[in-house]
C-alpha cells in the first residue's frame, strides 16, 4: 500500500510540474494606426460637439421608412397569405412529403366576388 501512495504522489508531482509552466512575456504590443494624432484629435472634437450624441435612438420620435410598394398592394399580399390554405404546412411536416396546393385560396374567391358585384351572405 505504501508503493501505491508513492506512485500517486509522484504522479501528482509530475502533473503539477507540467501544469505550472507559465506563458512567456512578450512585452507591450505597439499600436498600429493609419491616422495621425492630429486627425484622431480632430475627429474626437467633432464627435464630442455633435448634436444629440447621447440620445437613444427611440427617443427622437418616429423614423422615416423608405417605401418600396404601394400600401394597397402590401395589404392584398398580406390578406392572400393569411387566407392561404397551406400556410402552416411545409415539406418537413411529414416524412418524404411534398406540398402541392390544390385548394383555392379564399382571398382569390373573395376578390372575384367583389369584382363581379356579387354580395356574399
Amino acid at each position: 500500500m505504501k508503493t501505491s501512495q508513492i506512485l500517486a504522489a509522484a504522479a501528482l508531482t509530475l502533473l503539477a510540474a507540467v501544469g505550472a509552466q507559465a506563458e512567456t512575456y512578450q512585452g507591450v504590443n505597439t499600436a498600429v494606426s493609419t491616422k495621425s494624432r492630429d486627425d484622431v484629435n480632430a475627429e474626437a472634437a467633432r464627435t464630442a460637439s455633435a448634436p444629440n450624441q447621447n440620445v437613444v435612438r427611440g427617443s427622437r420620435g418616429a423614423e422615416t421608412v423608405a417605401v418600396s410598394k404601394d400600401r394597397s398592394i402590401v395589404e392584398a399580399e398580406a390578406v392572400r397569405t393569411a387566407y392561404a390554405p397551406d400556410q402552416n404546412v411545409s415539406s418537413g411536416s411529414r416524412v418524404n412529403s411534398k406540398v402541392i396546393s390544390t385548394m383555392a385560396n379564399p382571398a382569390d374567391a373573395l376578390q372575384a366576388q367583389q369584382g363581379s358585384g356579387a354580395i356574399a351572405k
